[in-house]
């Protein structure tokens, strides 16, 4: 479905600065909202499968061999540890589990852990299965359809006339290759970006049609969490009225995507992430993210619940990935939410049952050798405190 507004009116509500006017605009954006997707929800939950340094030079990550941040590491995880922490994740309410990876691919006998782990997901719960590990051919995409996965994510990150700011390294055209590959092997598609790196009004609106062009199932809203060490280290929040105008305006230029509210949420919308719901958004990124901590699992669903949707989780072992009215999954009756049968206690042995936690399961190691910068730009926010770094303490 083509956008609901021209790029000329998205460009003048990207001006909007007044909260009636906001309002106006987020009331606007639910319609469209609800239009397509009734009271239904796409929550998702993630793990870290892999962490640790990367040869890339994006500026936002503290992975990165470029970045003066302590690098998070964490050594690819077993399938069996991939499989409970997807068991967690289903109890918490998520109707979906990515497995994520670090770096732009995985070495051989990573691939195959990760093939494994969502043979097990698959097999043992019933969420969706979703993968982000980097570039991809289509053989390798292919693959990952054959073990259970139906989607997978890849960001564009920014606009293309942004994008030299944001990696040299990781070419623009390199990520709609593997785009193109994961669509075709048939997999559904995962592709957003992030807010507020010093992007311009306009790039904003830039990158929102070009995701309309690429027409993604899902596309994940990130706001900029400033990494201290990092060339956006010293960046400061959006403010929250901006940010969930924003939200809308995505809304209303991909009114068929999935609008996931994913990193740095917390820290941009601060006590308006009810409202950035209210402006359009499917779900979110259910807990914590890769290496920041999220809201706790109740307020998530909270925050959907208080809007009047329905975020039960769907017991059908993952057979309809995109939960809207065209899956068939709105046919008949929701189902009710029935809290007791969530925040499930963890079965007895084995790996402890735990969401995601970047606070307690990362370990966070300095470089010894940081070479400059592709570009020659600093990089920033040097000591600056983190809510994840007083969380550790």
């Amino acid at each position: 479905m083509p956008p609901l507004i021209t790029r000329e009116e998205a460009l003048r509500l990207g001006e909007l600065e007044g909260r009636a006017e906001i309002e106006a605009l987020i009331e606007r954006a639910w319609k469209a909202r609800v239009e397509r997707f009734e009271d239904a929800t796409d929550m998702c939950s993630l793990v870290n499968a892999k962490s640790g340094g990367c040869a890339e030079d994006c500026g936002f990550c503290a992975q990165s061999r470029y970045a003066e941040a302590a690098t998070p590491l964490h050594a690819m995880m077993e399938p069996e540890q991939m499989l409970e922490h997807a068991k967690a994740a289903e109890a918490a309410g998520a109707h979906r589990f990515c497995m994520v990876t670090q770096g732009q691919g995985l070495a051989k006998r990573d691939f195959q852990k990760l093939l494994d782990g969502a043979r097990l997901v698959a097999e043992h719960t019933n969420l969706k299965r979703c993968a982000s590990i980097g570039h991809m051919s289509v053989e390798r995409a292919k693959q990952l359809k054959d073990a259970g996965i139906q989607r997978v994510h890849h960001n564009v990150e920014s606009a293309e006339s942004f994008y030299p700011e944001v990696s040299l390294t990781v070419r623009y055209e390199g990520r709609l290759r593997t785009i193109e590959a994961v669509k075709e092997a048939g997999l559904e598609t995962c592709v957003g970006g992030i807010l507020n790196l010093g992007e311009t009004r306009e790039q904003r609106v830039e990158m929102a049609f070009q995701l309309a062009e690429i027409n993604p199932t899902s596309v994940p809203i990130n706001m900029l969490i400033p990494n201290p060490g990092t060339k956006f280290g010293d960046r400061e929040p959006l403010d929250p009225w901006e940010a969930v105008k924003w939200v809308a305006i995505f809304r209303l230029i991909l009114p068929e995507a999935l609008l996931r509210l994913c990193g740095g949420r917390i820290q941009n919308l601060q006590e308006l992430q009810q409202l950035a719901v209210r402006a359009g958004i499917n779900g979110v990124m259910l807990g914590n993210f890769l290496t920041s901590l999220g809201n706790t699992p109740e307020e998530d669903r909270a925050m959907f619940e208080e809007a009047g949707l329905n975020v039960a989780r769907q017991p059908d072992n993952g057979a309809n990935p995109r939960p809207d009215n065209r899956s068939g999954w709105l046919a008949g009756e929701t189902p009710d939410v029935v809290e007791m049968h969530l925040d499930t206690a963890a079965p007895a042995g084995g790996i402890e049952v735990r969401l995601w936690d970047p606070a307690s399961q990362l370990r966070f190691e300095s470089k010894r050798v940081i070479p400059p910068r592709p570009d020659g730009a600093p990089n920033t926010g040097v000591g600056r405190p983190t809510r994840e770094a007083a969380a550790r303490r």
